[in-house]
């Protein structure tokens, strides 16, 4: 696992991030994408919004982060902020690894996302007025729909790309957000998957 997330690294380091449109008037919001192992295998962290009326993110499946505060240093700052009071994981359990680049929103929100190794995994708690519930998505999920939807390779309409996962459907910012993320690591993880996906059809034919 080690050695996958050091050439997630370096992919992050080579990659040609999206930026802000210069002069765009957004809202500056920051996201966490954590990745942690998982009894051997790479999960992503993410949270369901609650069902309050009015809110930009009501019932959607979302990284953890908020808006950038005047009283905040920066965004990453805010983000390591808001992760902690979101769910209480606190900065020194993240390795960062770096930044994902800028994400903009229909309701003119940009989100700088983060991503970061959750180190030291504790029970995360929440405000239940804010989040419903809490996944822990394994990677291998994502891609293996990510292949069978035929999205590597081409960026599809917001209308068609989506993730589902158990009883909701990731899409909207926080699915192309994965998109990018999968898109970027599928050299590595993409042929895995790929056999698996082989592996599951030679064994449920008929001899």
């Amino acid at each position: 696992m080690e050695e996958l997330f050091l050439n997630i690294k370096k992919m992050m380091e080579k990659a040609d991030r999206p930026g802000l449109t210069a002069g765009a008037d957004y809202d500056s919001t920051c996201v966490f994408l954590l990745l942690f192992n998982n009894d051997g295998e790479l999960n992503i962290l993410t949270v369901q919004k609650t069902d309050n009326e009015g809110y930009p993110w009501r019932n959607q499946v979302a990284l953890p982060g908020g808006h950038v505060d005047k009283e905040d240093a920066g965004p990453l700052e805010a983000a390591y902020r808001e992760l902690e009071e979101e769910l209480r994981i606190k900065k020194g359990q993240v390795e960062l690894m770096g930044s994902l680049g800028h994400f903009q929103t229909i309701n003119r929100k940009d989100l700088n996302v983060f991503i970061g190794i959750w180190k030291t995994r504790e029970p995360v708690s929440f405000d239940p007025s804010e989040i419903s519930k809490v996944f822990e998505i394994p990677l291998k999920k994502l891609v293996r729909t990510h292949i069978d939807s035929k999205f590597h390779g081409r960026i599809p309409d917001v209308l068609e790309l989506l993730y589902p996962f158990e009883e909701v459907i990731i899409w909207g910012v926080t699915a192309r957000i994965l998109h990018y993320f999968i898109e970027l690591v599928y050299p590595i993880i993409g042929p895995i998957i790929e056999d698996d996906v082989l592996s599951d059809i030679s064994g449920s034919s008929p001899n």
